[in-house]
């Protein structure tokens, strides 16, 4: 069965609870006890269950984005269903959850924080989220102010810092557009060990085949390979800047 024809289980709706369970349980034709804030969906999930916990996640807080924006637009909808790979067989389940979680009353900081308790050992899979949610905001070719206050909230509830939501963010601008030294993550009086040190430890988490280990959904392979040159592109200008071998 593939993602979607699970995420259509009212089962798993239950087994997750919160928002984010009761979205997929709303979804199904079924009420799922969203519970009081904080109190459903606390337990990290694992193997399958994560990667549609995931996949829930990024249409919920996408929803909320657009909703944040005032408008979707069709290129938001098309990176989204690109990124997913929804089968046209599917489209209209997508929609539904997509439609189900812009309308509903639970506010994005509600799904940021089941979110951000599910995957709180797993931080990288959190940073793949953002990641899915900046490809989703830009595709328009346009980051709205809008756009950018809703992903430092939802990177705050994530428990990034400032200093590395501007990494990440930078790290989806392009190289014309961003400092080197913001998209490493570095100061810019940062001694080269340490900007080679961070400069391989980035290239290791953002390797497509170490999301793939995690449980983030093989469509991201797209995400972390653009988010790879960029990442390289920043090591080389540097490099190339301070004659590092």
């Amino acid at each position: 069965m593939s993602i979607w024809g699970k995420i259509a289980g009212v089962g798993l709706g239950a087994a997750l609870g919160g928002p984010i369970g009761a979205l997929i349980g709303l979804a199904a034709g079924h009420a799922v006890d969203k519970g009081v804030e904080g109190a459903g969906g606390d337990a990290p999930v694992q193997g399958p269950e994560a990667s549609i916990a995931f996949t829930v996640g990024v249409i919920a807080l996408s929803a909320k984005m657009a909703k944040a924006d005032g408008q979707v637009t069709r290129s938001e909808v098309d990176a989204f269903k690109k990124m997913f790979h929804v089968p046209a067989s599917e489209e209209k389940n997508v929609g539904r959850i997509f439609d189900l979680a812009r309308r509903d009353v639970a506010g994005f900081e509600a799904y940021a924080k089941q979110i951000a308790r599910m995957f709180r050992d797993r931080r990288n899979v959190l940073e793949d989220l953002l990641d899915g949610l900046f490809r989703i905001a830009m595709a328009d070719g346009v980051f709205h102010p809008s756009e950018e206050s809703f992903l430092s909230r939802v990177a705050d509830i994530f428990g990034f810092s400032e200093h590395e939501f501007m990494r990440i963010k930078a790290s989806h601008l392009g190289p014309d557009a961003a400092d080197p030294y913001v998209i490493l993550g570095v100061d810019h009086d940062a001694d080269n060990d340490h900007i080679k040190q961070t400069y391989r430890r980035l290239v290791r988490e953002n390797h497509p085949d170490a999301l793939i280990a995690r449980g983030v959904p093989e469509e991201f392979v797209e995400i972390a390979n653009d988010k790879l040159a960029k990442i390289n592109d920043a090591y080389d200008r540097i490099a190339k800047e301070r004659g590092i071998n």
